[in-house]
């Protein structure tokens, strides 16, 4: 073996145990596995996992706040500041700005990150050739996938479409669009699914961002979504609006969401800082089935002045204002940061023999306590490779 990890938890109240790696991947899973490796590591007792699943951020657009200011805190003035902003834009700054938060991240514990990224009139192609330098530099420590967003609608622009074809040609994994920034909604979300369609990836829609209570796009979502048969392969993120609906409207667009295996994702600081403390009934919907996501969107721009990249921040911060106190409570929103956006991105999702080496130590026993505690990540390995290491602090005099 190349690498032994040694007494881990995998699971709640499970004894410590060995991880044998292996040419990259795991090849031995003991409480006592052989001297045999070329390189040892003492995992002190800590969870292991295969990292937290960022499944929606915008790397493009962070660390822009200082060029913005933070006067009008609005979803309206932030868009408008970003759209006059992007057309500034260089291949450089956006691949180094990307770099700075996508090492936070990484030393935060993130191992995959899904990064929407603009291409439309404003910003052409060149936010996508910065980013996809920069997740071929950053490949060793973690997997960045690229959704081709189209933030400022769709309909209205002329070569909307050929922009996003050309960023799925480039590289770009999947599509994503906007409707409440769309003249026409319904069409938008008619042109993004056929083109999700034609390239065989998957569709990621931010949606309902607004506490209006009238003129969801939702239903026409769900029933276009079961109509062309693209259950499953659609994500919608924000969706805001739900939580103010009566309960019986919410009832009716929550079940039809779990019939089209529509994933739901919340993100709090977002949601929270521009919507006065609203997000989407994550909870009650996981409750009922349905695949739930939590991320974190923007970092220090004017979407979301805040951010470090430590995505369990966004499971304790979602914890702490839903009320969620109970283990499985906690367990469940772990599971929002780590398994449910793994499958939904379709990489592996448990610590098992003959998956990837890709494996993050937190100083917790289990899951709940992690999120509880906002427990520090002390080290993470890429397919079998070293990535970061944080050492537990040392008093140095006790009491």
């Amino acid at each position: 073996m190349d690498l032994i990890i040694r007494n881990v938890r995998l699971t709640p109240h499970a004894a410590p145990l060995d991880i044998g790696v292996t040419a990259g991947r795991i090849t031995a899973l003991h409480p006592d596995i052989p001297r045999t490796a070329a390189v040892e590591h003492d995992g002190g007792g800590c969870l292991a996992f295969p990292g937290f699943v960022e499944s929606h951020i915008h790397l493009d657009k962070a660390a822009t706040l200082h060029r913005c200011g933070t006067e009008d805190a609005s979803l309206a003035a932030a868009i408008r500041k970003i759209t006059e902003l992007k057309a500034t834009f260089t291949v450089q700054d956006v691949h180094d700005r990307g770099a700075r938060v996508l090492r936070d991240a990484i030393t935060h514990g993130t191992t995959v990150m899904q990064s929407f990224v603009e291409v439309d009139h404003a910003a052409g192609l060149r936010s996508l050739e910065g980013l996809l330098a920069l997740a071929e530099e950053a490949r060793h420590a973690i997997d960045l996938r690229l959704c081709a967003f189209a933030q400022d609608g769709l309909t209205q622009h002329a070569d909307g479409e050929a922009l996003l074809e050309e960023a799925l040609r480039l590289g770009a994994r999947s599509i994503g669009g906007c409707p409440y920034t769309d003249p026409d909604p319904q069409e938008q979300i008619r042109r993004i699914l056929a083109l999700a369609a034609r390239h065989d990836c998957d569709a990621d829609f931010h949606i309902d961002f607004d506490l209006d209570p009238t003129a969801s796009a939702l239903p026409f979502l769900i029933r276009h979504v079961l109509e062309t048969g693209y259950r499953g392969r659609v994500v919608i993120g924000h969706a805001t609006k739900l939580s103010i609906l009566p309960t019986d409207e919410q009832t009716a667009i929550l079940d039809g969401l779990l019939a089209a295996d529509i994933m739901l994702t919340a993100l709090p600081a977002t949601d929270l800082f521009l919507m006065r403390g609203s997000m989407a009934p994550l909870m009650r919907y996981a409750r009922m089935g349905g695949r739930c996501a939590l991320a974190t969107n923007n970092i220090v721009n004017p979407f979301t002045p805040f951010g470090d990249g430590n995505l369990l921040r966004m499971g304790n911060l979602f914890a702490n204002i839903t009320g969620a106190t109970t283990d499985a409570d906690l367990a469940l929103i772990w599971d929002m940061l780590t398994t449910s956006p793994a499958s939904s991105l379709g990489v592996p999702a448990a610590i098992t023999e003959g998956a990837p080496a890709d494996i993050v130590l937190i100083d917790a026993p289990d899951p709940a306590t992690a999120v509880r505690e906002l427990r520090p990540v002390l080290g993470g390995w890429k397919a079998g490779v070293w990535t970061f290491v944080r050492h537990r602090p040392e008093m140095k005099a006790s009491f």
